[in-house]
């Protein structure tokens, strides 16, 4: 069985920055050891696989797998397989639609932003993991924590997300993922994320982090429109909005790296 690949570079608006994601269209869903096996293979922090809808609601279902894991969201997969869709595959209606394990997600491309509109994932203060995250975290000095699908620990400011060095080892002993901010300097607020137990030390670009940070930083500074930028070694900027309580839109743009056929005969 040859499948078509096509590799994007999502949140980047040049080559070799951003998130690189592996994207697979498929027919039907192959069996979920082989769709993992393929992930791992890639060795990207995503591949995302999509079939066309089994429901009449939405246009395609969408999975999404990391090295070790399936995960139940991906924003820059999610971003990239739009992409795909809207530029290569010619699909022509002005909002797409994708289901998924966190329900539906629904796409929009206007010039060269495309725009995703995805669950509103407001975190709440904790306090019972606030001496592990400081062991794991060093010397950084913490604002605050707090948790919705992801431990979010906020940091004073810009130089300590860049500064900072976490133990993965000991990170992986206790949370699955973690996202750090603080204020940025040139935009609304700057992010780093990291998901040892995923297989992914630290994540390029992050749109499902961004679930959690747009109604953090949008109670935190009062505004609904955010820019942001995520300080991963490549580097990544969001174009973020809060619309209600339960829907935030991500948008980035994405670049094409390349296209080819696997073999999984």
């Amino acid at each position: 069985m040859k499948l078509t690949l096509y590799q994007i570079d999502a949140f980047a608006n040049k080559l070799f920055s951003g998130n690189p994601a592996a994207v697979i269209p498929l027919q039907h869903w192959l069996d979920d050891t082989l769709m993992q096996t393929i992930a791992l293979e890639n060795n990207l922090s995503e591949t995302v696989f999509f079939i066309p809808s089994t429901t009449a609601d939405a246009d395609y279902d969408i999975r999404w797998f990391t090295p070790a894991v399936e995960v139940n969201l991906c924003g820059h997969a999610t971003l990239a397989s739009a992409y795909v869709l809207f530029t290569m595959l010619g699909f022509d209606k002005k909002v797409l639609t994708f289901n998924s394990k966190s329900g539906k997600l629904y796409i929009s491309k206007k010039d060269d932003l495309v725009t995703m509109d995805f669950p509103s994932w407001k975190p709440e203060r904790v306090d019972v993991y606030h001496d592990s995250v400081s062991e794991i975290l060093g010397s950084a000095e913490i604002v605050g924590v707090y948790k919705y699908r992801d431990i979010l620990v906020e940091l004073a400011n810009e130089e300590a997300i860049k500064k900072c060095t976490p133990d993965f080892t000991l990170m992986k002993k206790h949370f699955d993922k973690m996202i750090i901010t603080a204020p940025g300097k040139k935009v609304d607020f700057v992010s780093r994320f990291f998901a040892p137990a995923a297989g992914i030390n630290e994540d390029p670009v992050t749109g499902s982090a961004h679930s959690q940070l747009i109604p953090f930083w949008s109670e935190k500074l009062g505004k609904s429109t955010l820019h942001s930028l995520q300080l991963s070694q490549r580097g990544g900027e969001l174009w973020c909005k809060q619309i209600n309580q339960d829907r935030v839109t991500i948008g980035g743009n994405c670049v094409f790296y390349m296209q080819g056929e696997i073999s999984v005969d």
